[in-house]
Formats: C-alpha cells, sequence, structure tokens
C-alpha cells in the first residue's frame, strides 16, 4: 500500500492526453447526436472503457513493476464495484426528473468531467493528509467500516429525491423551466435565460457523485497511497460509468445481492487500513479477497435470480 511511485510529468502528460482524446472522440464522433443508448451498444462501449483500463493497467505493470500494477488494478476493481450502486441512484434520479432516454448520455458525459475535477481534489487532499499524519489511516477506516454497515443495511429502497434539502434548494434557486428545450442545459425564454430540466438534473448527479467520494475515495487510499495510482485507477472507472449505466439500468433488478458484497469489500478494507501497524496484507491477497468477494456476490445475484424465476 505504501509503495513509493516515482512518476515523471511524461508520464502524467500521458495519461491526460489519452482520457481527452477518448472524451473527445466518444463527444464528437460516437455521440455528437442525442440518441437512445441501447443494451448493445451500452455493452461495447463498457467493454471498449475496460478494455483501456487494462490497456492502461499493463501500462503501469511494465513501468512500474508488478507490485505497481497489482495496486493498479486492485484500486479499479474497488471504485468499479461501488460505483455500480451510485448507478442506481442516478437511474432514480433521471426517473424522478423525468429525463428522457435520448438525453441521459449527455448528463452523465459532462457529470463524469465533473467528477474527474471533484475526485482529483478529494485524492490529492487524501493523499496529502497520509503522507503528514499517519494516523488519519484510522479516521478513513472508521469512514469505510460504517460506510459498510450503512450500505449492508440498504433496503432497497429508492432515494427518496423529493425530499431532499439539496433538490429543493436547487430548484428554488435556478429559474427553471418546466420542459426539456432538446439537449441544452440553459436556453434563452421570454428574453431571459434560464436553466431547463438537463441542467437542474446534472447539478444533482455532480452533487450525489461528491457524496460518494466521501466514500469511495477513502477505500482506494485503503489500497495505495500513491497519488498517481488511486487517481488514474478512479479516473477509468470513473470513464466507464456511463456506459456501464445503461447496462445496469437494463438489469438492475438482477444484482440484488451487490449491497452485501460491497458491504464485506469495505468492511475488509477498513478493517485492513485499522490494523496496518501490526498486520501487513499482501497486495495480492486482498486482491484475491476482493474478487472472491465479488464473484460470490454477482453469482448469488443471478442464482437467486434464477430460483426465483423459477418459483
Amino acid at each position: 500500500m505504501n509503495l513509493v511511485i516515482d512518476v515523471s510529468p511524461a508520464e502524467w502528460a500521458f495519461f491526460a492526453i489519452s482520457v481527452l482524446g477518448l472524451l473527445a472522440v466518444d463527444l464528437v464522433y460516437f455521440n455528437r447526436k442525442a440518441h437512445e443508448i441501447g443494451l448493445r451498444e451500452a455493452i461495447i462501449w463498457s467493454i471498449v472503457w475496460t478494455v483501456v483500463a487494462l490497456w492502461f493497467n499493463l501500462v503501469v505493470f511494465v513501468v512500474h513493476g508488478s507490485e505497481a500494477g497489482a495496486l493498479f488494478f486492485s484500486a479499479y476493481l474497488v471504485e468499479r464495484a461501488l460505483s455500480v450502486d451510485n448507478l442506481f441512484v442516478f437511474l432514480t434520479i433521471f426517473v424522478f426528473f423525468k429525463i428522457d432516454a435520448r438525453y441521459q448520455h449527455r448528463v452523465l458525459f459532462f457529470g463524469v468531467l465533473g467528477a474527474l475535477v471533484a475526485r482529483a481534489l478529494f485524492i490529492v487532499g487524501g493523499t496529502a493528509l497520509l503522507h503528514a499524519f499517519d494516523w488519519i489511516m484510522y479516521i478513513f477506516g472508521a469512514v469505510l467500516l460504517y460506510t459498510a454497515w450503512k450500505i449492508g443495511r440498504q433496503s432497497g429502497e429508492p432515494v427518496d429525491l423529493e425530499h431532499s434539502r439539496f433538490v429543493r434548494f436547487a430548484t428554488g434557486h435556478l429559474h427553471v423551466t418546466p420542459v426539456l428545450q432538446g439537449d441544452r442545459f440553459i436556453a434563452r425564454l421570454g428574453g431571459r435565460w434560464v436553466a431547463t430540466p438537463l441542467l437542474l438534473v446534472l447539478v444533482v448527479v455532480e452533487f450525489m457523485d461528491v457524496l460518494f467520494a466521501f466514500d469511495s475515495v477513502p477505500a482506494v487510499l485503503g489500497i495505495s497511497s500513491s497519488t498517481f495510482i488511486v487517481y488514474t485507477s478512479n479516473a477509468f472507472a470513473v470513464l466507464g460509468l456511463r456506459a456501464l449505466y445503461f447496462v445496469v439500468a437494463a438489469g438492475m433488478a438482477r444484482l440484488r445481492f451487490l449491497n452485501v458484497g460491497l458491504a464485506a469489500i469495505l468492511l475488509f478494507i477498513g478493517a485492513k487500513m485499522m490494523v496496518h501497524h501490526w498486520v501487513a496484507i499482501p497486495t495480492h491477497i486482498s486482491l484475491a479477497v476482493i474478487g472472491v468477494i465479488l464473484a460470490v456476490a454477482i453469482v448469488a445475484s443471478l442464482y437467486g435470480r434464477n430460483d426465483a424465476d423459477r418459483a
């Protein structure tokens, strides 16, 4: 977890250029026109973003060694797993605000850009605290243990946006037109500029992602304290969120044991952070534990679903 990685400015530039180039291709070439993302297209793009992340993982492995490569993959796997749970909240937001499926990709695209900036701030601050004050590790561990408890006891009820203070605040302070204006975030109506429901949804999505970062960033920092490993793995997991959202939206009812699996992962990482001074758990052991927990949660969900269907 405390592996020191000497990262050159050229590597950061390579990462930034790769991400921005892929986003530009995604937005300008493949998603220039608003359209409903079908399951087939979503699966293809989800595979593409996963392959890109694994390709970058291979680069880290070759340049910085097997330990760094394993840390990147562990952090990416944890963040990707946690993001699935967050996608259910995004689905609830789109349903609540009655956002047409054609425009959801646009909201998620700009939501990802905001998430990349927000995660950078969280990760830089978190790693700086870890390097300056070792005892911060115990606070992050406690946060994860509490989050594990909170996720584990979720009843599967949808998020209550109607009574959300933030939603009420945003609705009251933004001049929002009651109907969509195509895929625009702002529009000029009656001689003045007004926000459209898409902008309101984008604000809510960005706010929810900040809340998610309080849970996910400590989890990844529990795997590595390297800013490069933590941020790049986090960024590639976030970049795959949009395509994964449309896959999850099509089959959200199948992953009914995902919350239990996520709670177990956070419980393991939180406990690891709490005992790091006395027990050093090797990276490959952590990766194996996380992988097994995810596999069990997915298989149990699918198997339990099949039993229910037969019944």
